[in-house]
């Protein structure tokens, strides 16, 4: 009779579905870290986006009634509580100005940009921002830049008219034609340095701010303190020409047919550093660059 021999310990390790379990979670793990370290990797987003400030005038506001505001806002601005540069301010002036004349309007005051349009009688020309840290050279530099750009569009006008389509529409031809006329207008009156710029962000102490408004040709000097950042704020000053309400310029052009063979109708186009509506005229702030580009 043999003994009875005790059965032999298993040589089989974990069983596979134990190891397919460890293997599983080791992955979990390892996509749980990589999408951590994505995340952190991640940009940090600007709270600040969509938050834009306005400074100036609104179609149907009364301009006599902005200017007493703007003055007695002017009046109470508090003196800073420790040296700085200063606040913001939009300054409109009486009349367009050249780029010399704005140097000795302006005189001393540290300047941002400068708001211009060619003021053809009857016509809605583009309104346009120019950064400028330096009077007078940065808004000649400016300008050349804008007259160089209306080149091309007036070009680009040519030739759209000389296309079969425009041949076909009398309508589409005059409109073309006129958009070509004024473009190279406009490009003459730029690159001679015209009498075409109207207002001004300028940063400045509120005492300064005050002595700029009783300089001779300034009109209003719209103090906004609340200003941190030009990229976010819209600036609308009052055009010279509008003296009592607001309104978008009249624009005989395009709704008088012989307008078209005298070429100097224009619709209004986007601004130079920002979109501009065709009333009052709108700069959206950005921060100064020596060049102005579409």
């Amino acid at each position: 009779m043999t003994a009875d021999v005790p059965p032999r310990p298993s040589r089989r390790g974990p069983s596979r579905s134990g190891l397919l379990s460890w293997i599983a979670l080791a992955c979990a793990l390892a996509v749980l870290a990589a999408g951590f370290w994505d995340r952190r990797r991640e940009p940090v987003g600007d709270r600040t986006v969509g938050e834009v400030t306005r400074v100036g005038v609104a179609d149907g506001d009364v301009i006599p009634d902005y200017q007493r505001a703007a003055a007695a806002e002017l009046a109470a601005l508090p003196a800073p509580a420790t040296p700085g540069p200063g606040d913001y301010a939009l300054v409109s002036f009486a009349a367009y100005l050249t780029p010399a004349r704005l140097a000795g309007t302006l005189g001393d005051t540290p300047v941002s940009a400068v708001v211009a349009r060619v003021p053809l009688p009857g016509r809605q020309t583009e309104i346009v921002r120019i950064a400028a840290m330096r009077l007078p050279d940065d808004v000649v530099a400016g300008m050349a830049e804008v007259a160089a750009r209306k080149d091309r569009e007036a070009a680009d006008y040519r030739a759209r008219a000389a296309t079969p389509a425009a041949a076909a529409d009398a309508e589409l031809r005059r409109v073309y034609d006129t958009g070509a006329s004024v473009s190279a207008r406009e490009a003459a009156e730029y690159r001679s340095g015209c009498a075409c710029v109207y207002a001004a962000v300028v940063r400045d102490t509120p005492e300064a701010l005050r002595a700029l408004a009783a300089r001779p040709g300034v009109r209003v000097v719209d103090a906004a303190p609340e200003v941190r950042r030009l990229d976010r704020t819209v600036f609308t000053p009052p055009l010279p020409e509008q003296r009592d309400v607001v309104r978008p310029p009249a624009d005989t052009g395009l709704a008088d047919p012989a307008a078209s063979e005298a070429g100097d109708s224009s619709e209004a186009a986007p601004t130079v550093s920002g979109s501009s509506p065709s009333g009052p005229a709108a700069a959206g702030g950005e921060p100064p660059n020596p060049a102005a580009t579409s």
